[in-house]
């Protein structure tokens, strides 16, 4: 790289470039750790290093600035390692999302122009079944958990530890604009083709910072530090894992990646790592507090952010019980995510355990550097009185423009200044905000609107009820009326009647929790409730189903 001479008196213009949040950890916590299931260990030297070597063969292999990497792996060190050395040589760190359909990761890789795939050994069938199709890519890199190339049809150019072994230790990652394009990665396409978003350095770098200033500066409850231990359970490819990788290694926190999640697995490293702070969606907390193993173990150390969809009030409760500190965060992939945590003010602290648990499953508050409102049908901003309900919209320094290629639809995510949510929901009076449903997800009866998510948080306080989900059916005096599905615990099974999941619900609202038109008159007792491929209610699927 040529070195830019500076003129007396000349200012260096600091780009807010991902390599700037390596400095402070080699600083703070070289030798801290970061480890990969039971299979790995580095300090943040290696991490360093290994990044340096990443760089270095990731240039051999052709990458120059602007193009696209393409990344499948489950969480590991190897996919930090590409966090940080894919966009900090200029390149493009494509995050695949390997749950989706072979056509629908085919359309993904090719719509963002992905040169060169780093692909672990599990995933190879899929790329097998659509390489011949993957006109654009030229080089296959296998992540390999015995550090020994597979058997497969497909050409493999390297496997990735002999790669970095063979690769010079430094690489001279440069300084460039800070508006340059660093991570794309595709919605899950419930409706239509998946859409690709996309973020720069500079959108990741305040996200990070304000971030770490919201889970770390403020005194409430869940608070990250750098003495904390982080594993995360919400996958990488899914919106960076919420960006706290980043942050956690802005803080250079001890790291844990489970790869592929399996529950015994997860409570192992919990345990043997004493894991202390994770995120996750509610299905996964559901099913490790649900385990057998969960009575056995102290759990009071952990600290977990659930998002993708709403925390229940009855899964926070059962939260709590296992010892376990939870609250609600929100954003979406097109927000980088965060925009809002559940945090309770100081005040609130000293609450009985009910209250405060009416805080922590709240959409929450925005986080540093966000605004979130609430608009009417003319984008008219609402009052913060915890009752106008309008769709949510946003302003922040990380939103994403566009959707990567697709103009129209682009068209649609931003008006008058804000990027509008498509989610639906009000404010209160200390500042929270509360979705109460996708624009999408309403059920519309009579005139009325009745939350979904209202029906579901309610269900979920029955005893016997392990997971619910409401949706609107079609009803030819009202319109739609809810139908609410049911999964049941193990325990209840054959043991809870439909007509008790009635009278629960018309008690709430007998209680004032619930208008009377919003009690359904249909429920359904199910063995599961279908999932997207981040483990979201799949609600379009749903409907499709019950609404034959």
């Amino acid at each position: 790289m040529v070195e830019k001479t500076y003129q007396p008196g000349e200012y260096y213009q600091y780009p807010l470039i991902i390599k700037k949040l390596l400095s402070t950890p080699m600083l703070f916590s070289p030798d801290r750790e970061i480890v990969y299931r039971d299979k790995f260990r580095m300090t943040y030297r290696d991490l360093h290093e290994r990044i340096n070597k990443l760089g270095s063969s990731l240039a051999n292999l052709g990458i120059k600035p602007g193009d696209t990497v393409a990344v499948f792996d489950y969480d590991s060190h190897r996919y930090l390692e590409c966090f940080f050395a894919i966009p900090m040589m200029g390149a493009v760190l494509q995050m695949v999302n390997w749950r989706l359909s072979a056509d629908q990761i085919l359309y993904t890789v090719d719509h963002a122009e992905a040169k060169v795939i780093l692909i672990n050994s599990d995933f190879l069938p899929i790329l097998e079944s659509i390489r011949s199709k993957l006109d654009k890519v030229k080089k296959i890199v296998v992540l390999a958990e015995d550090g020994k190339k597979p058997e497969t049809k497909l050409h493999l150019d390297a496997e990735y530890e002999e790669m970095l072994a063979a690769a010079a230790p430094t690489y001279d990652f440069p300084d460039f604009d800070e508006n340059t394009k660093a991570t794309t990665f595709y919605t899950t396409g419930t409706t239509g083709l998946p859409k690709g978003v996309h973020f720069s350095h500079r959108q990741l770098v305040l996200h990070t910072l304000a971030m770490a200033i919201a889970v770390s500066s403020y005194q409430t409850i869940g608070r990250f530090h750098s003495d904390d231990v982080y594993m995360p359970i919400t996958p990488m490819f899914h919106v960076h894992a919420w960006g706290v990788p980043y942050v956690a290694t802005l803080l250079g926190a001890k790291q844990v990646y489970p790869g592929k999640y399996e529950p015994e697995m997860l409570l192992k490293l919990i345990l043997t790592e004493k894991v202390t702070f994770s995120h996750c969606v509610p299905t996964i907390l559901q099913m490790l507090v649900t385990s057998p193993v969960i009575k056995k173990i102290d759990l009071s150390n952990w600290k977990v952010i659930i998002g993708g969809s709403r925390l229940p009030k009855g899964l926070a409760k059962a939260t709590r019980d296992a010892g376990i500190t939870v609250y609600a965060g929100y954003g979406m992939s097109e927000t980088c995510p965060i925009l809002t945590l559940a945090l309770p003010k100081e005040e609130m602290l000293s609450w009985e355990d009910d209250k405060l648990l009416d805080i922590v499953i709240k959409t929450g508050l925005p986080i540093p550097l966000v605004d979130v409102q609430v608009v009417d049908m003319d984008d008219k901003i609402l009052p913060h009185d915890g009752t106008s309900v309008g769709e949510v919209v946003a302003r922040t320094p990380w939103l994403t423009q566009s959707y990567f290629k697709e103009p129209e639809k682009s068209k649609d995510l931003w008006t008058n200044g804000w990027l509008h949510t498509a989610d639906v929901g009000y404010i209160d009076d200390q500042g929270y905000l509360q979705i109460t449903d996708r624009i999408k997800d309403v059920i519309k009866s009579g005139g009325e609107w009745v939350s979904s998510l209202d029906l579901e948080n309610l269900m979920s306080q029955h005893h016997a009820v392990l997971e619910s989900t409401a949706i609107g059916v079609p009803d030819e005096k009202w319109g739609e009326r809810p139908l609410m599905l049911v999964v049941l615990k193990s325990d209840y099974k054959d043991k809870v009647t439909i007509e008790e999941l009635k009278q629960f619900m018309k008690k709430c609202s007998e209680e004032g929790k619930l208008p009377k038109y919003g009690v359904p008159d249909r429920y359904q007792i199910v063995d599961s409730i279908a999932k997207t491929s981040v483990g979201k209610i799949n609600k379009k699927a749903i409907r499709e189903q019950f609404n034959k």
